[in-house]
């Protein structure tokens, strides 16, 4: 089932549906608390003699914590809640809660800090249900006051944990902005639907750990919303497959146009990732002095030697040579390290803009540069492309400034894939694969461990290696991201480490090397075990 990515706006429309389909709004809600009470056993470990505090805002995010309350004390927790803002004390959920003896605070009532803070001082968790996706405003008055009390108590305690009800207080669950008064989670577990806002900075930065609960919203009735976000089942069912009956043929072939004399790494590695991620062959065009340098980074590709204007500089000639060659290939790779040399670029204009059809091609690194020089260059190729701009690259490309494209990527990413009708995959924390007809794939990942030289040329060589086996440019692209985000997972924990509390140890010191064997690990993962004899 796909997961898609939703806006408040798009989740309140989801409830609707879900209410005209059959399910009540109060089902909703009891299954919503009932899904914040496993996580916080699961999250805990335990729940009987467990200390628990629930903060209850005035809207439905409220209820929702109102029934985990009350499904916790059943379990055996000793759970408070501190109400903030206007609940009727007729409302049948806070009655239920107070019938089970829960002990209750109303913020702006005479001592209630004090006893907030004791009550807080004493809890092992902390259920934020003060807001939610409803935050459309500054937080201000009595719910900024309990929550400067939260993130004081947490910064004194830090084995005090967090769990974030739909999204912290104070997170715009649309854009990821955040208000200063928001205290962050350890464990954020959003209902029904991940939320675009917890995949966006700086908010992702305060909402821990993500867990999505579902609530029983039906299926299919969310068709007609455009962002998915990628999740390990929807890799696995877009891996290409692989019968046993195979040959190398049968997985495609990819040319990679790439490489110069300052940049000989960056054309081996995204050869041997094209290889790692299942392409059956791989073919680097690149200058022919660097073959001797190249040839033994790069032994399982076969190689297509250039003309050179210079050491190590395409001449244009060396446009003919790969057109010469296209049509036994199924995919092209052109730019990872190609400098931009005055001849080079003459060599990229006729190859990817003369109007010679191609196959379906990935553009990238200095093949982007040498994009966002040319006028509409878009009405000028004749291939299914995808581009893959760090934001960087998109700044030039779409002419705007790097903190625009960073501020809304999900926009940026739409508007230039719909205008250039080609596949975007704007690379960065949470990378977005945006096509033309206006669907987006969001990646799960976010790993400063993979800004390190090269690990962008191990992306394309991935991506280009799908392209070759039959993808889509969309699922190839979306696809691509994550294995190569999911295999950087791997090398994080296997050479970085993790903390003792399961925390990073480290974020630096990965290689983009170190991802290549990583590669089909991290595909070999999303893949079932299988027999060739059922």
């Amino acid at each position: 089932m796909p997961m898609k990515l939703v806006t408040s706006d798009q989740m309140r429309t989801l409830e609707r549906r879900a209410q005209n389909a059959g399910a009540p709004l109060d089902d909703l809600m009891e299954r919503a608390g009932l899904e914040i009470a496993r996580s916080v056993r699961r999250h805990l470990g335990r729940v009987v003699g467990a200390h628990v505090l629930a903060l209850i805002g005035k809207g439905s995010n409220g209820g929702d914590g109102l029934v985990a309350a009350r499904r916790l004390i059943s379990w055996g927790a000793r759970a408070a809640v501190c109400i903030v803002g206007e609940r009727p004390e007729d409302d049948p959920k806070l009655r239920l809660v107070l019938r089970q003896g829960a002990p209750v605070i109303h913020a702006g009532r005479d001592d209630w800090i004090p006893r907030l803070r004791d009550a807080l001082a004493h809890s092992d968790i902390a259920i934020d249900s003060l807001l939610g996706t409803g935050r459309s405003r500054p937080i201000e008055g009595l719910m900024k006051q309990a929550l400067r009390e939260l993130s004081a108590q947490k910064a004194s305690r830090p084995r005090l944990q967090v769990l974030a009800v739909d999204a912290p207080s104070g997170l715009d669950a649309d854009t990821g902005a955040l208000d200063p008064a928001a205290a962050p989670a350890d464990l954020t577990i959003t209902l029904g639907y991940p939320k675009a806002g917890l995949y966006a900075f700086p908010g992702a930065d305060a909402v821990g750990r993500v867990e999505i609960a579902d609530i029983g919203i039906p299926e299919n009735l969310d068709d007609d919303l455009p962002i998915e976000l990628a999740a390990p089942d929807w890799a696995a069912e877009r891996l290409p497959a692989r019968p046993t009956s195979a040959h190398k043929g049968t997985f495609g072939r990819v040319m990679i146009v790439a490489g110069s004399r300052s940049y000989v790494g960056a054309a081996s590695l995204a050869a041997r990732a094209a290889g790692r991620a299942g392409a059956g062959l791989v073919t680097l065009a690149a200058p022919e002095s660097l073959r001797a340098s190249i040839a033994p980074l790069a032994a399982e590709a076969t190689h297509l030697p250039l003309d050179e204007a210079g050491p190590g500089i395409h001449s244009l000639r060396a446009a003919a040579q790969i057109l010469d060659e296209i049509d036994s290939c199924d995919a092209l790779l052109v730019g990872c390290g190609l400098g931009q040399a005055r001849e080079t670029q003459a060599m990229l204009r006729e190859l990817i803009m003369s109007g010679r059809a191609l196959p379906p091609t990935l553009i990238d690194a200095d093949a982007l540069n040498f994009l966002a020089r040319q006028r509409e260059w878009w009405t000028e190729m004749d291939a299914p492309a995808v581009l893959t701009p760090h934001p960087g690259e998109m700044a030039r490309l779409t002419k705007l400034a790097a903190a625009d494209v960073q501020r809304d990527r999900t926009t940026a990413a739409l508007e230039a894939a719909k205008r250039w009708n080609c596949v975007v995959a704007l690379k960065g924390a949470f990378t977005i694969t945006a096509a033309p007809d206006g669907t987006a794939v969001v990646s799960p990942f976010a790993n400063p461990a993979l800004a390190s030289a090269g690990t962008g040329d191990v992306l394309a060589g991935v991506i280009a290696a799908l392209l070759a086996q039959k993808l889509t440019p969309k699922d190839a692209a979306a696809l691509g991201v994550y294995v190569h985000a999911a295999a950087a997972e791997i090398v994080r924990a296997a050479i970085l480490g993790e903390g003792p509390d399961g925390g990073r140890a480290g974020n630096s010191g990965l290689l983009a090397a170190d991802l290549l064997p990583a590669l089909p690990k991290a595909i070999s993962r999303l893949t079932p075990p299988h027999s060739p004899h059922g």
